[in-house]
């Protein structure tokens, strides 16, 4: 393999992937790929990607539990600028992680990417002033196909760093904060998933 390290079944769920680019710096900067098919394809990772996407976000902003129903993506996410929390859940029934997650910090001074399979739900928390979210999918967006869960259903469990704050039986992000105070931020529709009682 070439400009890649990969780790895959990241804390123990086929499926998600952990992947780190090779950098190459010097006093002027750096340089690497950030992405190269022949080294995904000898990593085991054979998906199409159709479309990317960018995002910009600022602290406090959670996006998430995300799934699509008919058409599922795979995912594979990066940030550029700054830093957020990526969690994956396993929605994938009789899975035999069904209903476990794994996260992991992504930054634009760790340059690490996290490729999500289809049958996960997916979200992140920004934790910098402002993060910029870039990510590659294995299908296009189909309107009316999304789904979701409450990013703190507690059947779940997801530990989200930084933040505080007490369970009032919904999505509503009221009452949360990051260490420094920062309220959460969910968009109207992300505050109304509900819990999935895994």
């Amino acid at each position: 393999m070439g400009q890649i390290k990969v780790e895959s079944n990241a804390g123990g769920l086929k499926g998600l992937y952990v992947i780190e680019p090779a950098v190459h710096g010097d006093s002027r900067g750096y340089f690497m790929e950030t992405y190269n098919l022949r080294d995904m394809q000898e990593a085991g990772l054979n998906m199409t990607f159709v479309q990317d996407n960018q995002s910009m976000s600022t602290k406090g902003v959670l996006r998430g539990l995300h799934f699509q129903i008919n058409y599922p993506q795979g995912k594979l996410v990066r940030v550029i600028k700054g830093r957020v929390f990526d969690v994956a859940v396993d929605i994938r029934k009789g899975s035999e992680t069904y209903g476990k997650w794994f996260g992991l910090e992504l930054s634009e001074e760790n340059k690490k990417q996290f490729y999500i399979s289809e049958g996960f739900a997916h979200g992140f928390l920004v934790l910098s002033d402002v993060a910029e979210f870039c990510y590659k999918v294995t299908d296009f967006y189909h309107p009316n196909d999304e789904g979701g869960i409450a990013w703190n259903d507690p059947s779940i469990g997801i530990v989200w760093p930084e933040v505080v704050g007490q369970y009032r039986g919904s999505a509503d992000p009221s009452g949360y904060t990051l260490h420094d105070g920062t309220p959460l931020t969910l968009s109207e529709k992300d505050k109304k998933w509900g819990n999935c009682h895994f």
